[in-house]
């Protein structure tokens, strides 16, 4: 068929875990709802935090309001659909509606892959450049590389968008997964998937392995410029800083980067184990993070038990 805007196709089935059986939809809806209200908690709660705590207003937790913003925004784009599948048995989803959850899901990926550069950019600068750092990373140009990410990103999501909307979609309409993706949908176009398939890649690599590359060499530079410090002590601190924007690096990078080598060396998953990997990987870091913030982040642990004393305490009349 020739390429055009020809689709039959008015609507997509969401598969979801295609395994599951209907006896565990009301388990797995209330999970996922589960999971949706943990995120939007925790993420909440740490933007209020911020808001209330001037001594939190710091390039590395402007940066983390960004991280936030965008897990709450990528899981409310992903979870409310394949909650009401399992929930409401709705596993459809319109044409267009489509389209515009995979251009979220792509442009917020990038978003997020961007924010992580920055976490890392940020800790570069505080350790191998300490005299440099308040003179580079001031609160204006936090937010004029925060607003730069926000707005670079638009055009390489939309890009996947525009190339993929007007195939042609005459055959199947079912998506072995739980939101709409690039691969996903471009995968039931009836034409040739691979000159399409090049601009996905090309954005993988701008959006994944170039910030992961700069990741690697921070990191890289930090563990050289730590291993210089005389004093164990001084050792031990400047990595402990380090240590949740390293684990949230972690946790983004890690399961992608297995996935992506499995997938090369031959080894293969069946669908409801891919699918799964992948929800793991996407919505465990946006409900874990806040976690990580509260828990690793010495500021934010003194601002939250601040907090949590000065409510538990009884004012005195």
């Amino acid at each position: 068929m020739p390429e055009g805007n020809h689709s039959i196709v008015t609507e997509f089935f969401l598969t979801g875990f295609p395994g599951l059986h209907p006896e565990y939809y009301s388990l797995t809806s209330a999970v996922l709802f589960l999971w949706y209200l943990f995120i939007l908690i925790g993420n909440a709660a740490v933007l209020l935090l911020f808001a209330t705590n001037r001594c939190l207003h710091k390039p590395m937790y402007y940066i983390i309001l960004n991280l936030c913003a965008c897990d709450i925004l990528f899981s409310t784009t992903t979870l409310p659909k394949i909650i009401s599948k399992y929930w409401f048995q709705s596993g459809t989803i319109s044409f267009n509606a489509c389209f515009v959850q995979m251009y979220f899901v792509h442009y917020l990926g990038t978003v997020n892959s961007l924010v992580l550069f920055l976490m890392a950019f940020d800790r570069y600068l505080a350790i191998c450049h300490p005299l440099r750092y308040t003179n580079v990373l001031t609160t204006s140009t936090i937010y004029i590389l925060s607003f730069t990410v926000w707005i670079v990103s638009i055009a390489a999501a939309l890009m996947l968008v525009i190339r993929a909307y007007p195939l042609p979609y005459c055959a199947s309409n079912i998506i072995n997964h739980c939101y709409c993706d690039h691969i996903g949908i471009t995968l039931l176009a009836c034409t040739d998937r691979a000159p399409y398939g090049f601009p996905a890649f090309v954005l993988a690599m701008f959006a994944l392995v170039g910030p992961l590359a700069f990741i690697v060499f921070s990191y890289c530079s930090i563990i050289i410029a730590v291993r210089k410090i005389a004093d164990l002590q001084g050792r031990l601190k400047s990595l402990s800083t380090c240590s949740p924007q390293l684990i949230i690096i972690s946790l983004y990078y890690l399961p992608r980067c297995f996935v992506y080598l499995a997938s090369n060396v031959g080894i293969t998953f069946s669908p409801d184990v891919r699918i799964v990997t992948i929800m793991l990987y996407s919505l465990s870091p946006p409900m874990i993070n806040p976690l990580i913030y509260c828990l690793r982040a010495k500021d934010m642990r003194e601002c939250l038990q601040k907090q949590f004393h000065r409510r538990t305490t009884p004012h005195k009349v």
